[in-house]
């Protein structure tokens, strides 16, 4: 199931919005179902059922959706894991590259420079739109072109080289998971059972005979409101990129500021 539409609002309207939807369905619910569930109990209470059926669902599915969240959580952690990763073998890229002698110094990490605001100014938007960006791809090629036609000559520059290569295959393979995971989302078949399973949780309050109505409608608030509150939390965090909470290039950010601005040209 695609929502969206919920990354391109604040986060307190979607909250609102989501939250609001599932308690207008138990209001609208308990409305129409409340007189005909007061002939079901006309002759005898039925509560103890009721609440006997209800808790059964309310623990599988409270667990289950425990479960969703817990994992809509890992994945949102391991994203921001691979972009620091990436920016972590950047940085240490930028740094093995700047002890190689001029003029391929300077031209390789002018190259590392513009990788980075290429991922920051350009990528980073495509992905926050579920777009996979592949405008960087070039800038490494001429990186691994300059890397490759220099031939170190002595015994220090060989073993410089061989750290350069290895923080530019990190980087490569860094890069490669953050594009892979631009993605990442939940499938359609569990979001219908999240969905449906807080419909029938919703629907089986309704159940309940009270001779307090108000009471009645302040406890399907509260049980719809919760339920959707949940919900909300792991639509936010199912697609990583998405949205005003989303992982960000703060990372590379800090890598450019702190590691390549003081030794641009």
């Amino acid at each position: 199931m695609t929502m969206y539409w919920i990354y391109d609002l604040p986060n307190w309207l979607s909250g609102v919005l989501i939250i609001g939807f599932f308690v207008a369905i138990g209001l609208l619910g308990l409305w129409l179902t409340r007189g005909w569930v007061q002939h079901l109990h006309t002759n005898h209470s039925h509560n103890d059922i009721v609440g006997f059926y209800l808790a059964g669902m309310a623990v599988i599915f409270r667990v289950a959706l425990g479960l969703l969240a817990i994992g809509a959580w890992a994945t949102y952690d391991e994203v921001q894991g691979k972009v620091s990763h990436e920016a972590t073998a950047l940085g240490a890229l930028y740094r093995d590259v700047g002890a190689y002698p001029e003029p391929v110094r300077s031209i390789m990490q002018d190259d590392l420079r513009r990788y980075t605001r290429a991922v920051i100014d350009v990528g980073w938007p495509m992905q926050q739109r579920g777009i996979i960006p592949n405008n960087a791809t070039g800038i490494l090629n001429d990186f691994q072109e300059h890397f490759m036609s220099f031939e170190p000559t002595t015994e220090r520059q060989k073993i410089l080289a061989a750290e350069a290569y290895r923080a530019f295959n990190e980087l490569t393979e860094s890069r490669r998971a953050r594009l892979n995971s631009v993605t990442d989302e939940m499938p359609g078949p569990l979001w219908s059972l999240v969905i449906l399973g807080t419909l029938i949780c919703i629907a089986l309050t309704w159940f309940f005979h009270m001779p307090s109505f108000k009471m009645h409608v302040a406890m399907t608030v509260l049980f719809s409101a919760l339920l959707g509150l949940i919900i909300f939390q792991i639509a936010v965090l199912d697609n990583p990129y998405r949205g005003r909470v989303s992982v960000s290039p703060e990372p590379l950010e800090q890598v450019y500021q702190q590691v390549m601005v003081p030794q641009a040209k």
